[in-house]
């Protein structure tokens, strides 16, 4: 007899198909080997007695602070230990219960069927000479050239940008943006470049985006998450993908001491809102974005990336850009040009946590690394 301790990301489903169980064992027993933890804030303190004995009856476990039996406070935060099966049976049993703690069954049971989605690298290209890193700034010529080797070396969608959103910024007009980009989605049609890989523009000015839809473009990247009435109707129009990403302010004083109640509820707040407002003009595929960097400290940042499997609640395509940003620096001393493989820790954690589209420069070096990681992810014993 040999015993071997598997790492816990190990392809559960492949090893009981190894081991040859049944269809219906394989799937309780994946459902067992998903823990899953949650963390409560004021939750009423009858209800977490309530949620506790509900939880120990079913081999899960809720962490209640220490005179929660006694109700001497109002409210408690908590922590709930569960794996898939146990959310499930919980979740229900919870839905027939009075102090919110229906409201927080509805909540689990958002994270019970998350869908997958693949990988894909979007390779971000500048037509702007002031965007923050230089090593992504192209005249036309030079951009089309970047584009194809981007597309060579594994880009899924390219991001075309023409106004700096850096922090401490001031933006353009809608004129001087499209005079920018206008002969570069030229060429990019000309070439047939959209025919190759999917292309994004960087923009919430409505002449730019249309005409950028109209010469083969299908995905709005808008940092202001669709504060315009009139680009949600101009993305719904053409069918288009629609980035919605969190900001605060604008990316002038985004950057003047940021503070939020809860950085990762806030954020949880303004998706909703968006996403039914995206919804209400009819858009349908939605991606989210939590903004590292727009309006964030470091620790913010950190947050975000570390906690970015919470946003998988919503059901749609997460997408992170840390390429190359500040917050690396802050870590650990680095000059833009040498902040490459703080980006790729980044990514690739993000990855782990649930994103599963990374804007980047570098589209040739994340492309290795995320096929490196595909095959650690797929080694079985």
């Amino acid at each position: 007899m040999r015993v071997i301790k598997l790492a816990w990301d190990t392809d559960k489903k492949t090893i009981l198909n190894q081991i040859d169980s049944t269809s219906a064992g394989i799937k309780i027993m994946q459902d067992k080997m998903e823990v899953e933890l949650f963390y409560i804030q004021n939750l009423r303190t009858p209800a977490a007695n309530i949620l506790k004995q509900d939880a120990l009856s079913i081999g899960a476990e809720l962490a209640v602070e220490k005179n929660t039996i006694l109700c001497l406070s109002k409210y408690t935060n908590a922590l709930l230990i569960a794996n898939k099966k146990q959310l499930k049976i919980l979740s229900k049993k919870e839905k027939a219960q009075p102090f919110g703690l229906k409201n927080l069954a509805n909540e689990i049971t958002k994270y019970l069927n998350i869908p997958k989605y693949p990988t894909k690298i979007m390779g971000v290209i500048n037509a702007n000479h002031d965007s923050f890193y230089q090593g992504s700034r192209f005249s036309d010529r030079d951009a089309i050239v970047k584009i194809e080797g981007m597309i060579d070396d594994g880009a899924d969608i390219i991001d075309i940008g023409a106004v700096s959103s850096r922090p401490g910024s001031v933006g353009v007009s809608e004129e001087e943006e499209f005079g920018r980009l206008e002969s570069l989605i030229d060429a990019i049609y000309r070439e047939k470049l959209y025919e190759k890989v999917k292309f994004s523009l960087d923009s919430y000015s409505v002449k730019s985006l249309r005409y950028a839809l109209d010469h083969g473009f299908s995905i709005v990247n808008d940092i202001t998450a669709l504060s315009s009435n009139e680009v949600a109707s101009l993305s719904a129009e053409y069918g288009a993908s629609v980035v919605l990403m969190h900001m605060l302010d604008k990316p002038s004083t985004m950057q003047n001491n940021p503070s939020y109640d809860h950085v990762i509820a806030d954020i949880d707040l303004f998706f909703q809102d968006r996403i039914e407002k995206a919804e209400s003009f009819g858009i349908k595929d939605i991606i989210l974005d939590v903004g590292i960097g727009f309006g964030k400290s470091l620790e913010h940042n950190l947050l975000l990336i570390k906690h970015l499997s919470h946003f998988k609640k919503f059901h749609k395509e997460l997408l992170i850009g840390a390429s190359r940003k500040s917050m690396i620096d802050q870590i650990v001393s680095s000059d833009i040009s040498q902040r490459l493989s703080g980006t790729l820790a980044i990514h690739l954690k993000s990855l782990e946590e649930g994103a599963n589209i990374l804007r980047v420069h570098d589209v040739k070096e994340h492309y290795q690394a995320i096929k490196v990681k595909e095959a650690l992810d797929r080694a079985l014993i």
